[in-house]
């Protein structure tokens, strides 16, 4: 199969019609081999009774229905699950990516040979309460991952099917498989601008809530990355640090009030003195650091994906 399209969606049932509609034109104009997966993120509206009538109308349509409402990073990772195709196409349900994007991405995949073509809304339609937040993103997306995408929360992305199989996400993830790509190993990522439409239907999902989260699952997604299967290196060192910075200050501490005994000069005791609590609060975060780190290495080595390292060729078997 050339192409498989994943959509997740959740309360879109005006637009899929017309989507689905104008997805299978595109393929058939092109003379693309293809599947539309559409993952109900537990619509309460008729989106999923749509899905049904749509899959019986057309064989490419299948859709995936969960029992609530998990979130855009779910509906995409069960998506991925399920698709067949050599390339994976993703877009939002809400008609504000345009199908006639697809060739172009496929060809980037096939004939350019990327891992990751990410679209670029150049010219947006959002109001400003979402486009500055987008931006701020972007910026710290970009700074944090030496990715140089100018939008990585853009719905429309298309990749190569051993990155989809490859990867896992979860939470806000989403926003951020450009990032899980990369530390994956899949490297050849690039952009293509892409024609972003005005809502058709329904009223926007995003909210500062949804914001908010993204940047938190930032600093998380880049922890993991770095030290999820070496959690010493990071805790044992800041306790490290932590413990020798107050055993020093200590030691110093106690040296000068010995000198001060021997020399019979006036001195207050050491329970008077804030450096000496300082001191020995940073003795005892370094070891409670160091405890984490070590706790954290015991885990990681009984993990049971301890050793889960994603292969690319072999030869001679």
């Amino acid at each position: 199969m050339d192409i498989s399209v994943v959509i997740p969606l959740f309360n879109e049932e005006e637009s899929l019609p017309e989507l689905c509609q104008w997805i299978a034109k595109v393929m058939l104009e092109h003379n693309f081999s293809y599947e539309v997966i559409l993952v109900d993120d537990g619509s309460k509206d008729r989106s999923w009774s749509i899905i049904e009538n749509l899959s019986q109308a057309n064989p490419a349509i299948k859709g995936i229905k969960f029992r609530r409402n998990y979130g855009k990073s779910a509906g995409l990772n069960v998506g991925f699950e399920a698709t067949r195709g050599n390339v994976v196409i993703t877009m939002d349900a809400d008609l504000q990516d345009s199908p006639d994007e697809i060739p172009e991405l496929y060809s980037l995949i096939t004939e350019g040979k990327w891992d990751l073509v990410s679209g670029w809304k150049k010219k947006r339609y959002d109001p400003l309460t979402k486009t500055i937040p987008t931006k701020l993103f972007n910026w710290a997306t970009r700074k944090m991952s030496g990715i140089s995408l100018n939008d990585f929360n853009c719905g429309l992305k298309a990749y190569r099917r051993e990155v989809v199989k490859s990867i896992e996400i979860y939470g806000e993830m989403h926003r951020y498989i450009p990032v899980i790509a990369k530390w994956a190993g899949f490297t050849k990522i690039t952009e293509k601008a892409v024609q972003h439409r005005e809502r058709k239907y329904g009223v926007t999902k995003f909210g500062m809530e949804r914001f908010v989260n993204g940047f938190l699952d930032l600093m998380t997604i880049t922890f993991v990355s770095k030290f999820g299967k070496r959690p010493m290196h990071f805790f044992g060192a800041i306790g490290t640090l932590l413990f020798i910075v107050g055993f020093l200050s200590s030691a110093y501490l106690g040296i000068v009030k010995l000198i001060h005994v021997y020399n019979h000069i006036p001195a207050r005791q050491l329970a008077e003195r804030p450096s000496f609590f300082i001191a020995l609060t940073c003795m005892v975060m370094g070891t409670m650091m160091f405890l984490a780190g070590f706790l954290g290495e015991m885990i990681a080595r009984n993990s049971p994906i301890r050793n889960n390292y994603l292969i690319e060729k072999r030869v001679g078997e």
